[in-house]
């Protein structure tokens, strides 16, 4: 029985005709040479740049009518990416095509997901009029898979639509890199890297019979879809070159690390394929291309995302020059992981080639969601490399495909940032802005202009102004105008602080600072940032930055943040104020320790409030007692309640601090006396009475109005301390002869040892205080208990 629509590199097989099946897949098992088993489990391994083999399978698709095509769930070979292409590359497909994909791993079906059909492609009519080239539905990335359900329904209306012929489905598998055995670490070995070693098998598909009936979320069938039979077309299969060989890679999930890249001349033509990469890498990421101010972009060339460039027959065509800059998605899945983008790209490129029979990959770049840009269409990256992008304006012209579909979302900051920096780097060799326009023609007929027909475009465009298509998205497409100003301006440019203490909109410093900021436009962009101090310039830094340190002199300043991109436009951000200050805080008023009311102890420690007051050049931030317990006070004047103790000198140290932390200490040196009320001078009748309530045992009372106690003393505050009581009465408060005050001694309860009255001065000196009893109806007594000085 012969092998049925097998075909590799365009050939039929060279598989022995004996084996039996209705269709086949071939596989890779993968084996190690060389090490025992034990040494292989410790082995680390890292991913091989280079080619990448892949495989294109196709089934054709038979009409059931000619509004509907459907194929029921069946097994194939191994594919990620699966598409619909039909022999018309000038036919668009109206209507849907919905499909689903059952996981190679788990055996799950995926749900219906519908293919877009309105992209008309960007092939020159040179590609065309060969003959080769078809009409394609943008494929879509399902992962690992090894069965698929079709339906192809054309849209309905007051005009009949018919489904174009030829039909077919692509399934494309990207392939895997290979991996080698990096070396030995010193002192444990030295073999040379080794690869995966494969053994070919060939193993018999069969049409799946026992998955489960889909459920159909797809647009309502007008025909029900037929039973699996053993009629249903047989995929063909394509395997790109180089065929099968002894080499098999190992699946990975991480792309390789993106570098930067640059060619310096284009290559010559050859009828031979071309090497694997026309993109060495450059010494730094910071080179440029000659004449060129923007960076070259980092990215990930040819041979590390696996290009196969033995598909490419022909060499590059260029133009003179890049005028504008298209930019794409792929109107593929958004929902991959972007360590799958690397084979991603290596399915478009087979899908372009193999399907679309294009040269090469039509996008002279790609970006996935995550902002990881891939080299495209051969050629070298600086240089305006011909690509299939957009149908009429591929010459002179270079373009980006956001890998996945951007309609109802946009993408990223960094994805923007890629597309901004890249388009740029394009533009700038020939000194066009960006975020201008220009007036062009039509170099062919496509579904939106004629050939010839004059049209202004943006100089960073969007598909769909170049050709009737959805692409690249209504999200996408509306965050142009912001990724035209990222390349061509200074945006979002912010300075958000300065290091140092901040009070109110003012910053405060000694005299070093740090200034930081945000801006939106791409690092690679921007020529260098400026700190200006007063409007003069204090500092220069890349413009990668996104600080500096500067120093500024004592005194207030504005400090601003200018910065200049790669077309020397520049931008400054508002100021913000710093003050340096070297100067430490004065005091105003040393501190003043003065006795307050309350209670005293029974070991003659003594309520007293410490006040003092600071002031600076610039501001004061706070005054703080320094004795414990130590207390900070965000003010001016600093008032702290204390205890001192009785015929003890103590030094009540204060410290001042301002915004940069400059301070000075100043010391209040104070002794605490206490004098019993007998050492006083008696006038009329006072009786002593005792007890362990009263200082020292001992206090003297009256009730006989008129009754004095009469004391000198030397200090700078003084106080009255009685007992209280429900019998209680008053007591005039005579200082220097002079009445200053009426004390009423009335408590519900009976307190003692109370500091009752207290009155202090700026200095010391010696004054008189004289207790006199008011003698009060009902309650007279007054019960003296001594007096409280500070000196």
């Amino acid at each position: 029985m012969r092998l049925a629509g097998i075909r590799w590199n365009g050939r039929t097989g060279g598989i022995a005709a004996a084996i039996v099946a209705t269709t086949v897949a071939v596989t890779a098992t993968m084996v190690t040479a060389g090490p025992d088993a034990e040494e292989d489990a410790a082995a680390q391994w890292e991913l091989a740049e280079g080619p990448v083999t892949t495989a294109l399978h196709t089934v054709e698709l038979p009409a059931a009518t000619p509004t509907e095509v459907v194929m029921p769930q069946r097994r194939t070979e191994k594919f990620s990416m699966v598409g619909v292409s039909w022999s018309d590359p000038k036919a668009l497909l109206k209507g849907t095509i919905s499909v689903r994909t059952r996981a190679a791993r788990s055996g799950t079906w995926s749900a219906w997901k519908q293919l877009t059909t309105d992209d008309p492609g960007g092939a020159d009519p040179a590609e065309v009029a060969r003959g080769a080239a078809r009409g394609t539905a943008d494929p879509l990335w399902a992962g690992p898979s090894d069965g698929v359900e079709v339906r192809i329904r054309a849209a309905s209306g007051k005009v009949t639509n018919k489904l174009p012929a030829g039909l077919r489905l692509d399934l494309i598998d990207p392939g895997q890199p290979a991996r080698v055995r990096k070396p030995h670490a010193a002192g444990v070995g030295g073999r040379p890297a080794e690869r995966f070693q494969p053994v070919a098998q060939v193993q018999a598909l069969e049409p799946t019979t026992t998955d489960p009936a889909p459920t159909d979320p797809a647009p309502t069938a007008t025909t029900t879809a037929p039973a699996p039979t053993t009629t249903a077309p047989a995929p063909t299969t394509t395997t790109t070159a180089p065929a099968p060989t002894t080499t098999a890679p190992a699946p990975t999930t991480t792309a390789p690390a993106p570098t930067s890249t640059t060619t310096t001349t284009a290559p010559a033509p050859t009828t031979t394929a071309p090497a694997p990469t026309t993109s060495a890498p450059t010494p730094t990421p910071t080179a440029t291309a000659p004449g060129n101010p923007v960076p070259v972009p980092k990215l990930l060339t040819r041979a590390q995302w696996g290009a196969n460039e033995s598909l490419v027959k022909n060499p590059p065509d260029y133009g003179t020059e890049v005028r504008g800059f298209w930019v794409h998605h792929t109107g593929t899945s958004s929902d991959y992981a972007c360590a799958d983008s690397a084979a991603i790209v290596r399915s478009i490129m087979t899908n372009d080639v193999q399907v679309k029979k294009w040269n090469d990959l039509g996008y002279n770049f790609m970006v996935d969601k995550c902002g990881t840009v891939y080299e495209g269409r051969k050629g070298g990256i600086d240089k305006p490399v011909v690509g299939a992008q957009t149908l009429g304006f591929n010459t002179n012209y270079s373009s980006i495909a956001v890998i996945g579909t951007y309609i109802t979302s946009g993408v990223d900051t960094a994805v923007q940032d890629a597309i901004a920096h890249v388009a740029a780097y394009k533009l700038a060799p020939y000194k066009y802005d960006p975020k201008g326009t220009f007036t062009t023609t039509a170099g062919a007929d496509n579904n939106k202009w004629k050939l010839g027909q004059s049209l202004t475009l943006h100089r960073i465009p969007g598909h769909r102004d170049g050709d009737n298509t959805q692409c690249p998205g209504d999200s996408l497409y509306a965050q142009l105008p912001a990724i035209r100003a990222k390349a061509a301006d200074i945006v979002g440019l912010a300075l958000t602080s300065l290091s140092g203490t901040k009070s109110g909109d003012t910053y405060y410093t000694k005299g070093a600072v740090t200034a930081s900021w945000t801006v939106a436009t791409p690092s690679a962009l921007i020529s260098r940032f400026d700190v200006l101090v007063d409007g003069k310039v204090a500092a220069t830094v890349p413009g990668t930055a996104r600080s500096a340190a500067l120093t500024v002199a004592p005194g207030r300043h504005t400090v601003q943040i200018s910065a200049v991109n790669w077309m020397k436009r520049s931008a400054v951000t508002l100021g913000l104020s710093v003050v340096g200050d070297t100067t430490a805080p004065t005091f105003t008023r040393n501190p003043e320790v003065t006795l307050r009311t309350g209670t005293l102890s029974s070991t003659a420690t003594m309520p007293v409030t410490v006040t003092a007051t600071a002031a600076d050049n610039t501001a004061l931030r706070y005054v703080q007692l320094t004795n414990s317990p130590s207390n900070t006070v965000y003010a001016p004047t600093g008032s702290w309640a204390r205890t001192a103790a009785h015929n003890v000198t103590t030094t009540w140290k204060v410290k001042a601090v301002d915004q940069v932390g400059n301070y000075r200490y100043v010391d209040g040196v104070r002794t605490a006396g206490l004098t019993s009320e007998r050492s006083a001078t008696r006038k009329g009748t006072w009786t002593d009475v005792s007890g362990g309530s009263y200082l020292g045992n001992l206090a003297t009372t009256s009730k006989i109005k008129g009754s004095s106690l009469k004391w000198t003393f030397t200090g700078r505050s003084i106080a009255f301390v009685a007992a209280r009581s429900p019998l209680s009465g008053q007591a005039d408060i005579l200082v220097d002869g002079v009445k200053v005050s009426t004390v009423d001694l009335y408590s519900a309860s009976s307190p003692y040892r109370q500091a009752v009255w207290t009155k202090s001065w700026s200095a010391s000196g010696t004054h008189t205080i004289e207790v006199v009893v008011v003698g009060t109806a009902g309650r007279p007594a007054v019960t003296a208990d001594g007096f409280a000085v500070i000196r």
